[in-house]
């Protein structure tokens, strides 16, 4: 069976090799390139008031090796953050921060919506201000929903996403060997921005887009795959995972195998 990891490269190489020690072909295929943006006098500001904010919400490993090298530059001591509620998407991104000592809660379910069910997003009359160290077009959907509360948030830009020059290059070889496949074709989508791409990838050719199995990355994103089906009468399939943990996706693999 064939699975094509479109997570950006770094990201992917834990689950590409368990799933290959598993007997799966794996075809690492990054549909997102994480560019550093540059240290703005925007930077400077938010950095500034950060003191002051309840919350820093960061997205990913990227966001928070980023994050802390713009803040070291921006001369603020990493201790006078330690009254601050520090939450991370994912065990990867909370490992980073532990080691500048700053403890993050980690929600279960690696989304916005995730996110949105901890505790302290629950009861939010005392949050007046909340960060987020993020790439260009992430977790909108969060930020526009505490905005919409009267939380003011602080809008860290750390890093743009593009689709690789290299994954363009790429498309006709996997494309061929999709349509070649007998068996299923599998194709992990973690995010929006992903899906986007490969939409425009395989914009001509809607038979390579309806010959997959799609495996996404929580409700919202289910939806929108499911929604996109529907107005297109398109006839892929579509199954949602809560995590990327290599044995969340293994157990989803084997379910729909009928092994589970």
């Amino acid at each position: 069976m064939l699975f094509i990891n479109t997570r950006p490269t770094v990201r992917a190489e834990q689950l590409n090799q368990f799933l290959q020690a598993k007997g799966y072909e794996v075809i690492d295929y990054p549909l997102l390139e994480l560019i550093e943006s540059p240290y703005s006098d925007e930077l400077v500001r938010l950095y500034q008031q950060l003191a002051q904010t309840q919350v820093v919400v960061v997205v990913s490993p990227t966001a928070a090796e980023i994050g802390l090298r713009y803040l070291h530059r921006s001369g603020i001591d990493i201790q006078q953050l330690k009254h601050i509620q520090w939450v991370a998407v994912g065990k990867s991104t909370a490992d980073y921060l532990a080691r500048y000592q700053l403890n993050a809660e980690v929600p279960e379910i690696e989304t916005s919506e995730g996110m949105l069910q901890l505790e302290m997003f629950k009861q939010t009359s005392r949050l007046k201000q909340i960060a987020f160290w993020r790439g260009e077009g992430g977790r909108q959907f969060m930020m526009q929903h505490l905005a919409s509360q009267g939380i003011e948030v602080l809008n860290f830009v750390l890093y743009s996403r593009h689709c690789p020059l290299e994954t363009v290059e790429y498309l006709p070889i996997l494309t061929s060997r999709i349509l070649a496949e007998q068996e299923k074709v599998w194709v992990l989508m973690s995010s929006e921005a992903s899906w986007l791409n490969w939409l425009k990838l395989v914009e001509a050719l809607p038979s390579v887009c309806h010959r997959c199995c799609y495996m996404v990355l929580g409700e919202r994103l289910f939806h929108i795959l499911m929604t996109y089906k529907n107005q297109q009468n398109a006839y892929y399939s579509v199954c949602r995972v809560d995590d990327l943990k290599p044995n969340t996706v293994l157990a989803q693999l084997e379910k729909d195998e009928g092994r589970l």
